[in-house]
C-alpha cells in the first residue's frame, strides 16, 4: 500500500510557516510529513534554515494524526548521534509515537560549520555506520558505552524513551549505502527512482518501508512552474556527488549558473497536469518504493496541498486500484 508524504522544506520556509504547512497537510489527508534538516539553504533565494528539531516539537503539538520524520539528518558532525537519539525519542513522545528518524551521510554545506573539516566519502560512510550503531542502541535501551574509530559514547542512557523503538530509515545514493540500510536500519530512503537501491536493500536483509522523495512544481501554468522550479531548485542539477561537496550558497549559485528552466523541467514535473505528476510518481513506485514524499518547489504550498487533496491523491488511488 502506497503512503503519501509531504515535504517540509526548511530551506524554503520559516518555522511558523512550516508548522502551518504541516497542519494543512494533515487536514488534506497526507499520511506523513518529512522535514529537511539544514543549517543553510542551498541558494540565497530559498532564504531559510530554521532548526528542524524545534519545528518538529511545534508540529507534534499542532497536529494529531500525521506521521513525522526527518528527511534527513546527518548524525556525525554537526550533531553527535547521542543527541539525535535523544531528540528522536523526545519527538516520538511528544507526538504519540508518530515519529520516524531519517538519517543520511550529510553534505559539506551543513556540516562544515563546526570547523571539523569534511572527509572523503569512505570515511563519511564509516562514520555513519558507527552513528547507526549508537542511535539504534540508545533508542532500544541496549547501549550505554561505545568506542568506534571515529565516534564514542560514554555511559549514556535515554531517560525519556518511548516504549516502541523509534524506527530509523537510512538515505542511500548508491548500492553500498542501501546495503548499510538493510544491515543496520529499519527502512530505506532515496531521491532517485533506481530499483538497484531497493534490490540492494532487500538483498542485505532489509524488510522495512522504502521511502523516496519526488520533487515537483505545481502551478496553474507550466511556464510559471518552470520559472519557479528554476529559481528555487536549480541547485539540484549537479547531482549528489557535487552537492555533497560544495560549502555554501555562493558555490551552488556558481555551479548552477548555466542551468536553464528547461533543464530543471527535465528533472521535475512542472505545471497543472495530474498525468505528468502521476508519471513522475509512478517511476518510483515501479522501482519498489512504497512511501512517496512529495516536494512542492517554491512558495505556493497552499495551492499545491489543495491540488493533491482534490486531484492528485484521488487519481493516484484510482490508478493503484485499477
Amino acid at each position: 500500500m502506497i503512503k503519501l508524504g509531504y515535504k517540509l522544506m526548511s530551506e524554503e520556509h520559516g518555522p511558523a510557516d512550516l508548522v502551518k504547512n504541516a497542519v494543512a497537510a494533515e487536514k488534506a489527508g497526507f499520511d506523513f510529513a518529512a522535514i529537511s534538516d539544514h543549517f543553510s539553504p542551498w541558494l540565497d533565494e530559498q532564504g531559510h534554515a530554521p532548526l528542524a528539531w524545534s519545528v518538529l516539537g511545534a508540529v507534534a503539538q499542532a497536529t494529531e494524526t500525521i506521521g513525522l520524520m526527518t528527511a534527513v539528518t546527518c548524525p556525525t558532525f554537526r550533531y553527535h548521534p547521542a543527541i539525535i537519539a535523544q531528540g528522536a525519542a523526545t519527538v516520538a513522545l511528544l507526538s504519540g509515537d508518530r515519529f520516524t528518524l531519517g538519517l543520511g551521510a550529510g553534505e559539506r554545506l551543513n556540516e562544515h560549520v563546526i570547523g571539523a573539516g569534511w572527509p572523503g566519502r569512505l570515511e563519511r560512510q564509516e562514520r555513519l555506520a558507527e552513528a547507526l550503531d549508537i542511535i539504534q542502541g540508545l533508542l532500544a535501551g541496549e547501549l550505554t558505552n561505545y568506542r568506534g574509530r571515529y565516534l564514542t559514547l560514554d555511559h549514556a542512557k535515554l531517560f525519556d524513551r518511548p516504549k516502541r523503538k523509534v524506527p530509523v530509515v537510512l538515505a542511500a545514493g548508491g548500492p553500498h549505502a542501501a546495503e548499510l540500510a538493510g544491515h543496520k536500519a529499519d527502512g530505506l530512503m532515496a531521491t532517485d527512482s533506481d530499483k538497484v537501491l531497493v534490490e540492494s536493500y532487500r538483498k542485505a536483509g532489509g524488510k522495512g518501508p522504502r521511502y523516496c522523495e519526488v520533487s515537483l512544481c505545481w502551478a496553474e501554468r507550466e511556464d510559471e512552474a518552470k520559472t519557479t522550479a528554476h529559481k528555487y531548485f536549480r541547485w539540484s542539477a549537479s547531482g549528489w556527488p557535487v552537492m555533497a561537496e560544495l560549502p555554501d550558497t555562493e558555490g551552488f549559485a556558481a555551479a548552477s549558473e548555466s542551468v536553464t528552466p528547461d533543464d530543471i523541467a527535465g528533472k521535475v514535473s512542472c505545471g497543472p497536469s495530474v498525468d505528468a505528476h502521476l508519471k513522475a510518481i509512478d517511476a518510483y513506485v515501479k522501482a519498489g518504493f512504497d512511501h512517496i514524499v512529495l516536494t512542492q518547489i517554491g512558495p505556493r504550498q497552499d495551492g499545491f496541498i489543495d491540488f493533491v487533496r482534490r486531484e492528485l491523491a484521488p487519481a493516484l488511488k484510482a490508478k493503484k486500484a485499477a
